[in-house]
Formats: structure tokens, C-alpha cells, sequence
């Protein structure tokens, strides 16, 4: 339960306030209860995706304020790493150089293409869904995204001069990183209207691409960070929802 608490502390602007003092412990609980705190966010955007389409939205239009209410769900904080990460994948030098321009806190050309590129095509893909009336197939984007994040910190060391990274690095076991891919494997397969086969392989591709991506920013920064794992969520995110949709 303080893992909870502080992954809904974390990544949710709801008012639970975590533990007093944060080590790495607690960080690690917090990390294998992101999925949980992603059920929530899920819901809420699915809710809200629901409500605008039933209000007589287009379900594009019902998408992309969808998106919107789910950033402001999260303070916008996985989609400002993932802006932080292709700035940082997009410049040439040493890692160094690669971790000072993620650090600078503006926004430049990749980041800007990517930040827009997530946000249109989970729009795009929620609608799609919306148009199927595949409600849960939101939730469940929304909660492997935070997967991606459990697997994401399983083994990868942190990268150097990092405050968030430092504290999850490599705090997974492996066996919880099985059992939330096992659990979302299973809720896809038992998605209403959609091939028993068709939610895992959505599930499984979205993960194994943002292992991958996890795996070339490790190598290309010299470690995990905490932009890392903002663009590990949205990329599983998105590419969940877009897999999904196309079913």
C-alpha cells in the first residue's frame, strides 16, 4: 500500500501524499505499483473519452481532449521525458553532451516532432477505439505504458548525475515484471469484440518496442533515467492503442 500510495503520488495529480522519506525501496515499491496507478489513469480517460462521444463530440475530437485530460492527469510528465528523450537520441557527441541538452529544460526540433507525433496518434487511436466501442482497449493502453516502466527497471543501471533514475534503476525483480506482462497479456486476451490472439500481440509488440527503445537510450545515455521512462510509457501507450485499433 505505500507503494501505491506514492506511485499515485507520483504519477497522478491526486492528493495521496507518499512517505516521508523516499528511498530506494520505497521507489522500487512505487514502480511495481505503477501498473495499478495506470488502471486508474486508464479509466479515467476511457471515462472521459465515453462522456464527450456520448455528449455528441466526434470521437476525434473526443480523442484528442481525451489525451489532453490524461496529460493533466499526470502532470505531463511521461510526455516531457519523451520530448527530453528525443532531443537527447536526436543530438551528435558523447553521452555527455547527449545528457546536458535532455537536462536543459527547453524544447528543440525532435522533441517537438515527438511530443506532437505521441499525442496525434493516441488521439487518433483512441478514437478509432471509441468508434468500436472498445472502451477497455483505453484502459489497457494506458495501463501497459506503466508496464513498459516495470521492465524498464528491471536491470538497466542509472545514468550518471541522474536524481530519479538513481533511485528506480534496476529496483525490479524479474519476476514481477512477469507477473504485470502476464496480467496484461491476460486482459487483453479476454478484450470484448476482438480476437482471443489479438489484444496479447498488440500487448507483447508494444512492449518488446519500448524494451527495445529502453535498451538503445541505456546504451546511447549510459544509463536509465527518469526521461527515460517518461518515453518507455508513451511509446508502449501508443503503440498499445494503436495495434488495438487496428483490429
Amino acid at each position: 500500500m505505500t507503494g501505491l500510495r506514492l506511485a499515485l503520488s507520483w504519477l497522478t495529480v491526486l492528493p495521496v501524499r507518499g512517505p516521508d522519506e523516499i528511498d530506494r525501496g520505497a521507489a522500487g515499491r512505487a514502480i511495481a505499483a505503477a501498473p495499478g496507478a495506470g488502471l486508474l489513469l486508464g479509466a479515467f480517460a476511457a471515462a472521459t473519452l465515453w462522456a464527450l462521444t456520448a455528449a455528441g463530440a466526434t470521437t476525434t475530437l473526443a480523442g484528442l481532449l481525451a489525451v489532453g485530460a490524461l496529460t493533466a492527469g499526470t502532470r505531463g510528465m511521461h510526455l516531457d521525458g519523451l520530448a527530453d528523450t528525443a532531443d537527447g537520441l536526436g543530438c551528435y557527441g558523447p553521452p555527455e553532451r547527449a545528457r546536458r541538452i535532455m537536462k536543459d529544460g527547453g524544447i528543440g526540433p525532435f522533441g517537438t516532432a515527438a511530443l506532437l507525433f505521441a499525442v496525434l496518434t493516441q488521439a487518433l487511436a483512441f478514437a478509432a477505439l471509441a468508434d468500436a466501442g472498445q472502451w477497455a482497449g483505453v484502459v489497457l493502453a494506458v495501463a501497459t505504458g506503466r508496464v513498459a516502466a516495470v521492465l524498464a527497471c528491471v536491470r538497466a543501471p542509472a545514468a550518471p548525475d541522474t536524481g530519479f533514475g538513481a533511485l528506480v534503476a534496476a529496483t525490479q525483480r524479474p519476476l514481477t515484471a512477469a507477473l504485470w506482462v502476464a496480467a496484461a497479456l491476460a486482459a487483453a486476451a479476454l478484450l470484448p469484440g476482438t480476437a482471443p490472439w489479438h489484444g496479447p500481440l498488440a500487448v507483447a509488440a508494444a512492449l518488446a518496442a519500448a524494451a527495445l527503445l529502453t535498451q538503445h537510450c541505456v546504451r546511447r545515455f549510459e544509463g536509465l533515467s527518469g526521461d527515460v521512462l517518461g518515453a518507455a510509457v508513451e511509446s508502449a501507450t501508443a503503440t498499445t492503442a494503436v495495434l488495438l485499433a487496428l483490429g
